[in-house]
């Protein structure tokens, strides 16, 4: 038999009743977080917007067909007027994922209430996009905003592990192949310095593309100018970094859109649509 005494009751905690002027204090919870809510648009004279609404069932069926094959397709909206151009907007909403792409053209990337369904907007640039995400966020995501120094990065009084780090992920970015399994560095595991996330931000530099979730927190997602190199940061919804990696993949799959998700979007695109029939 152990030793182990069961404590007496009536001792701890919450045992005691409180006194007329204690309050319990309770651990302050996430709040707001953002779900699917089925919207109508507002219109007076469905004739009006019979542009926006074909085009409407047009992305429906992007939708369902980029689920199939994950191909992108694109929807030219320069040409609408300012009541079906309204009416887009009323309709489509604005979802949690935005992305800026920065280039020549400089590219806004707002994801609508329906995943993967992307309005982009810039110089020249007025279409939407049906893809798990925008085909110009890969295309354009390592190239340089700050050159990647590498090992040639002035290192700090304070450097511990980034060396051993920067190896790894040089590694892995020189040996990746499409479709491969993301390989992922977990910093909040590891022992790091302040000085080894500054040499490592200067030898990986930054790409063309920053990805920014808004969900049950925020989720920031920024391209290195190291190929296929991505920093991943949570924040939880008091603004606090509570996971921080490095993943070497094509496109983080936080990033995306899935299957499932292009699926919903066109069911629920086709539900809104036949509210208006």
């Amino acid at each position: 038999m152990s030793n182990f005494v069961m404590p007496p009751t009536g001792f701890g905690p919450g045992s005691q009743p409180l006194a007329e002027d204690d309050e319990l204090q309770y651990t302050v919870m996430p709040q707001d977080m953002r779900t699917y809510s089925p919207h109508t648009p507002e219109i007076d004279d469905p004739n009006s917007v019979a542009v926006g609404t074909a085009l409407m069932h047009d992305i429906a069926k992007s939708c369902a067909d980029c689920a199939i094959d994950g191909q992108s397709r694109s929807h030219d909206l320069s040409h609408l007027d300012q009541a079906n151009r309204a009416f887009m907007a009323d309709t489509l909403g604005e979802g949690e994922v935005s992305l800026r792409i920065r280039g020549i053209p400089a590219i806004r990337a707002q994801e609508s209430f329906f995943a993967g369904v992307w309005l982009l907007a810039g110089e020249g640039v007025d279409r939407l996009e049906v893809a798990p995400i925008p085909a110009i966020a890969i295309e354009r995501a390592h190239t340089p905003h700050k050159p990647a120094l590498l090992t040639a990065a002035p290192k700090p009084s304070t450097i511990a592990n980034a060396p051993a780090l920067l190896a790894e992920l040089m590694d892995k970015s020189a040996s990746y192949q499409k479709g491969q399994i993301p390989h992922v560095i977990n910093l909040t595991l590891l022992p790091h310095t302040e000085g080894d996330l500054e040499w490592l931000d200067a030898a990986l530099g930054e790409g063309a593309v920053t990805i920014l979730s808004r969900g049950y927190g925020n989720c920031r997602v920024t391209a290195t100018a190291l190929s296929k190199v991505w920093r991943v940061q949570f924040f939880n919804s008091m603004d606090t970094l509570i996971l921080d990696t490095f993943e070497v993949t094509d496109m983080p799959e936080v990033a995306l859109a899935a299957d499932e998700d292009l699926h919903d979007s066109d069911a629920r695109i086709r539900d809104v649509m036949e509210t208006l029939a």
